[in-house]
């Protein structure tokens, strides 16, 4: 089966398609999907965005990028659809969306229907950065194809695990009622660095996973099943993010709602969801890379990226308390993988928990292709680290490749 993906940002959309096979018997797990065409438009809203692609299929590889006036959101859908439908790209027979939030009613990955559609619709006030985005694009997908089937694969589904404990606010149950609880995030990269690691033999009982990106979250696993996370009711909870607060003194949000005058909830969602975290401590872009070239002549940027490896350093910290220690610590995402020097940075705040990295590993990490097996694991831990420190790339799409698949065969057998 061959399947588009669609995992869109804030202000990127990634497109790509699997080839997912099911695996001999129908019941065991999908056979690792195998990538045959990536896409990705970037810096949606900026001055200029890139619009890149890889295809894989022809049996040599072929890459092209080039840069494209897209100005908003529908122009971005039109691009991606442009793309898709074009020739030399290769059919389809289903679509699958990344979708950060379900809101209270859907728990688990579903084909959509129109009620799904309204319930998708609903949660856009839980995470208004990413969900509207995500319904425009669905059903600008639907309306274009509307013979394929179409799934919602959701960040919150692997969080299910947590206990009541780690998901409960201290709120009056009338609240828990109407779905105010703590969700988790970043689901579907857990979910795809746990698989990884079982294909590779072995899952840490103890582990937490660093997903740090634009979006940053830390995440406790106990046997690979999530039991905590730093990400809340919305994804703008946790440790700091690129442009997101992270967790904040709720009386200081009620600060900020009182002052000013006008639209004060719009203009502090537009706060803390864009106008918050590096962005704001540095006075730069969203871009760590450039934060840290300032940094050396930059009190802000300095600043700023402390900040944010402390809050990192703190989750870990407190994970490792709640497990009673740590087997593994993995760092994934755009700046988990390619940044040594936030890796390094939060590691060395743990060392009086014994974790230490080898230097030498953690600056010459290579950049891993293989896309099956263990090849995209690497230790860079020192040889007398009390824990073991990986970085493994997170692959939603490829995750969310798997459960459409899946879904598609199960539905097959009704």
């Amino acid at each position: 089966m061959q399947i588009l993906v669609i995992n869109s940002g804030s202000s990127s959309i990634k497109f790509s398609i699997f080839e997912a096979l099911a695996p001999p018997g129908g019941d065991a797990p999908t056979v690792t999907p195998r990538s045959l065409f990536e896409g990705a438009l970037s810096d949606i809203g900026e001055a200029e965005s890139t619009l890149t692609t890889h295809a894989t299929s022809t049996g040599a590889e072929k890459s092209a990028a080039k840069k494209v006036g897209i100005h908003g959101a529908q122009q971005a859908i039109d691009e991606v659809l442009k793309v898709v439908s074009g020739s030399g790209v290769p059919a389809f027979e289903a679509v699958g969306y990344r979708v950060v939030h379900p809101g209270p009613k859907l728990r688990e990955h579903v084909r959509i229907t129109d009620e799904v559609m309204g319930d998708l619709e609903a949660a856009s006030e839980f995470a208004p950065l990413h969900d509207p985005e995500a319904v425009q694009m669905i059903r600008a997908f639907m309306a274009r194809f509307p013979k394929l089937p179409h799934y919602a694969c959701f960040d919150t589904v692997f969080h299910q695990t947590m206990p009541a404990d780690a998901s409960t606010y201290a709120l009056p149950p009338e609240y828990a009622a109407r779905g105010v609880r703590r969700y988790g995030f970043h689901g579907l990269s857990c979910e795809s660095i746990v698989r990884q690691l079982k294909r590779a033999g072995e899952v840490p009982r103890r582990m937490v996973i660093a997903h740090l990106g634009s979006g940053c979250s830390v995440t406790a696993l106990v046997d690979g099943r999530s039991v905590d996370t730093t990400m809340g009711l919305t994804p703008t909870g946790g440790v700091v993010m690129g442009t997101r607060s992270g967790d904040l003194d709720p009386g200081l949000v009620l600060y900020l709602l009182r002052e000013g005058k006008g639209d004060r909830v719009t203009e502090v969602e537009a706060l803390l969801n864009r106008r918050s975290g590096l962005v704001a401590l540095s006075g730069m872009e969203n871009d760590v890379k450039a934060i840290r070239a300032a940094a050396e002549t930059n009190a802000r940027a300095t600043l700023a990226l402390k900040i944010f490896t402390r809050s990192v350093t703190k989750a870990m910290g407190g994970f490792s308390w709640l497990l009673g220690g740590l087997d593994a610590i993995v760092f994934a995402g755009g700046i988990g993988e390619h940044d040594p020097q936030t890796r390094a940075e939060v590691v060395g705040g743990l060392g009086a928990l014994g974790v230490s990295l080898d230097a030498l590993l953690n600056l010459n990490l290579r950049r891993a292709k293989d896309e099956v097996g263990a090849g995209g694991i690497q230790p860079i831990s020192s040889q007398d680290s009390a824990t073991a420190v990986l970085v493994v790339p997170a692959r939603e799409d490829q995750m969310i490749a798997v459960h459409v698949e899946e879904m598609a065969r199960q539905e097959a057998r009704s």
